[in-house]
């Protein structure tokens, strides 16, 4: 599709500089757009993109008096809610307020790369990244981009995108319509930025809009009643023995009964997909489908998925000490995700805390007391798993970390250590955000692993 107007001299207010504020202002720029971007605080980043030619405004919430008379529409990055004060006022001002992403598909031309989308509450880095692996092994140019690599306005090199789009960026289009969409799960996450699962639920089946072949998870019940609604063709997974239609495991395989016939095509042996659990053979039989859905045979899916090495922080096994093993899912940020770590070991001592976003864990907790050794909490909202684990679990011992300084990992795998008896497994899956006492999840999972390995050290 040939961009439908003129960017030169159009005026866009681009909110926030970090990656994706940055990167969209930059597309903007280079097209002749004029261009005012707004953050609380100068750095590097916003001087950065004065000197390329952009209008730098600095204000904590609500836009300055004037900033939106004569702006045309506002990009905003994921982190502006739809209750921020700026958006709001965007709104009330008739502006339109959109995406990195949703620019980017506004941007396409002829030759523009294919999106392949994957979306849920939990797995889309794993998916996309297999996707992308399978889609090489098929000879294919590919990225993985979109919330997960670079963002989708800077490429323009590959012929196939694996694009991974959270919530809070679907949120935020109206035209963006990748030909296949994938759905992994569905469970309350990000409540306090949507306001309720039911807005939530929304954001995420518009990775639908206008498909050609929807793709959804059979198993997981609110997505499979979304899928029943969902445009275009309708591609299941399940894992489970798979109907016409649908893509399954059957015996030691994964099959593909959608885009080969009737008849099932073997995949890969389930037993060769990495990292374990049954969420990842989940993950792997969405990216299977994607892939398919492009024409990809499944010797290339096959190769793809038996040579694919897991991103780190998801289910990564850190070390084994004294017949205690150490495993960093630092990666599981909300309780759906800890729930499907957790559900992998027979016995655990769990790392869990920081910022629940607004979603209750009682039932998480309740799901999982049978296999709890010991918990050890972290971070801000610790209190309230503390509770729950005092309702659901009251015989697991449970010890609350309150400090928050660069010693407080070393502190909390010390008493895991002191928790766990040979066999069983130290695990951090905190069901939580870490931006209380980290940079990121993965600084989190890095607190985590060099803790452990200084526990080795001094055994």
């Amino acid at each position: 599709m040939r961009e439908q107007r003129s960017w030169a001299g159009r005026p866009v207010l681009v909110a926030g500089s970090a990656v994706a504020g940055s990167a969209a202002a930059r597309a903007l720029l280079r097209r002749g757009a004029a261009v005012t971007v707004i953050d609380r605080a100068s750095s590097a980043a916003t001087d950065r993109l004065a000197a390329e030619g952009a209008r730098v405004v600095i204000a904590d919430r609500a836009p300055p008096p004037g900033l939106l008379a004569g702006v045309a529409e506002l990009v905003v990055s994921p982190g502006f809610a739809p209750h921020h004060p700026l958006v709001t006022a965007a709104r009330a001002a008739g502006l339109a307020v959109y995406s990195e992403p949703e620019l980017a598909w506004r941007l396409r031309w002829p030759d523009s790369p294919v999106w392949l989308a994957v979306t849920g509450t939990n797995g889309k880095t794993t998916t996309v990244t297999m996707l992308a692996a399978i889609l090489r092994a098929a000879g294919r140019a590919a990225a993985a981009a979109g919330n997960v690599g670079e963002p989708l306005v800077d490429l323009t090199g590959p012929e196939v995108l694996a694009v991974e789009l959270s919530s809070q960026q679907l949120h935020w289009s109206d035209t963006l319509a990748p030909p296949v969409g994938a759905l992994l799960n569905l469970a309350p996450d990000h409540l306090e930025w949507h306001g309720g699962f039911a807005a939530y639920a929304a954001a995420k089946t518009a990775i639908w809009r206008g498909c050609e072949v929807a793709i959804g998870n059979l198993d997981d019940p609110p997505v499979a009643d979304r899928l029943a609604r969902a445009p275009g063709r309708r591609v299941g997974f399940t894992l489970g023995e798979p109907a016409p239609g649908q893509l399954g495991r059957s015996g030691r395989m994964l099959v593909d009964r959608a885009f080969g016939g009737a008849a099932a095509v073997p995949l890969v042996e389930a037993a060769a997909v990495r990292p374990p659990g049954a969420h990842n053979l989940a993950n792997a039989l969405a990216a299977a489908a994607l892939a398919r859905a492009y024409g990809v045979p499944p010797e290339a899916v096959r190769a793809g998925l038996a040579g694919y090495q897991p991103q780190p922080h998801r289910n990564a096994r850190v070390a084994e000490v004294a017949g205690v093993t150490y495993v960093d899912d630092s990666k599981a940020t909300n309780p759906h995700a800890a729930l499907a770590s957790l559900s992998a070991y027979p016995r655990v001592v769990w790392v869990a805390g920081g910022q629940l976003k607004g979603v209750a864990v009682g039932e998480l907790v309740r799901a999982v007391a049978d296999r709890l050794a010991g918990a050890v909490l972290l971070g801000v909202d610790r209190a309230e798993l503390a509770r729950q684990l005092a309702r659901h679990a009251p015989r697991v011992p449970v010890v609350e970390v309150a400090s928050t300084d660069d010693g407080a990992m070393a502190e909390v795998v010390r008493i895991a250590t002191a928790l766990a008896a040979p066999g069983d497994t130290v695990l951090l899956a905190p069901a939580a955000a870490s931006r209380d006492m980290f940079t990121s999840y993965q600084h989190r999972g890095d607190a985590f692993a060099a803790a452990v390995r200084t526990l080795g050290d001094r055994r």
